[in-house]
């Protein structure tokens, strides 16, 4: 696979992702974009959800559609609890959180520049 094909998916990926986060009514949804930043992947998403059921049941429902739309096998930490939970979709990488948590470890500040949010809902 090219590096151009490969981003493409990556990208192909991302847009699933975030289609799925607004269908599951998912908060405060932020793309930050990390091709050529790190080889730790091309995207990272964070979005919240009100609950740590309504986390979990975002993430199950993500994984489920990427795995059937996509062929992507995702590896998941955290889904038993619900407060964070991590998703590692290959070149997408993305932690659901409740409101609080999520203000406390303030992932949003160590990987964008002041002011530099890519909002997505």
């Amino acid at each position: 696979m090219t590096s151009a094909q490969k981003a493409a998916k990556s990208d192909q990926v991302l847009a699933a992702i975030q289609t799925s986060l607004d269908d599951d009514k998912a908060e405060d949804v932020v793309s930050i974009p990390l091709r050529g930043k790190t080889q730790m992947a091309d995207h990272m998403v964070i979005a919240s959800g009100r609950s740590s059921r309504q986390v979990a049941a975002m993430a199950q429902h993500m994984v489920e559609r990427l795995k059937a739309d996509h062929s992507v096998l995702c590896k998941v930490e955290g889904a038993d609890i619900g407060d964070w939970v991590l998703i590692d979709a290959g070149d997408v990488i993305v932690h659901l959180f409740r409101p609080e948590v999520r203000e406390f470890y303030q992932l949003e500040k160590m990987w964008l520049p002041e002011g530099g949010a890519s909002q997505t809902s």
